[in-house]
C-alpha cells in the first residue's frame, strides 16, 4: 500500500508543459486593431489642396513614389523637401525598380502651372515615362 500512495502523490504534482494562449491572443488582437487604426494616418504626407476631378483611382500594389508641389512652390520627394536640381538624382536613388516604377505627382490647386510642368519635364527627361497626377474625387454635394 505504501507503494501506491507514493505513486499517486508523484503523479499529482507532476508539472505540465502547457501554454495558456488566451492572453497572447488578446494582446495580438489589440495590437491588430491599433495598427489598423494608425496605419492610414501614417501615409499622410505634405498637406496640399488637390484639385477635384471625376477620374477614378488607380489600384496601388506598392508604396508609390510621390512628388508633391506645394502652393508656395516647394518640392517634396515623398516627405522630404528637395530642390529641383537635386530631384532627379534623389528620385533615381529611391526608385528601386528603375525607370519602370510609377511616379505620382501631387500639386496644390493653387500651385503655379509652370512649376508643375518644370517638375514633370525634369522627371520625364530623366527617363521616367510612367507619371501619374493625383487629384481628389469631386464631392457629391457639388
Amino acid at each position: 500500500m505504501a507503494g501506491t500512495l507514493s505513486r499517486d502523490i508523484g503523479r499529482r504534482w507532476k508539472p505540465r508543459a502547457e501554454i495558456n494562449v488566451t492572453p497572447f491572443v488578446d494582446v495580438m488582437l489589440v495590437l491588430l486593431i491599433v495598427f489598423m487604426i494608425t496605419a492610414p494616418l501614417l501615409t499622410v504626407g505634405v498637406a496640399v489642396d488637390l484639385p477635384e476631378t471625376e477620374a477614378r483611382s488607380l489600384p496601388a500594389n506598392e508604396e508609390p513614389l510621390t512628388i508633391t508641389i506645394g502652393a508656395d512652390g516647394l518640392i517634396y520627394l515623398q516627405e522630404t523637401q528637395v530642390e529641383i536640381d537635386t530631384l532627379v538624382p534623389r528620385l533615381q536613388a529611391i526608385a528601386g525598380a528603375g525607370y519602370e516604377s510609377r511616379v505620382y505627382i501631387r500639386a496644390d490647386e493653387t500651385a503655379d502651372y509652370g512649376s508643375v510642368m518644370r517638375v514633370m519635364g525634369r522627371i520625364s527627361a530623366a527617363g521616367y515615362g510612367n507619371l501619374g497626377l493625383i487629384t481628389d474625387p469631386i464631392s457629391q454635394g457639388q
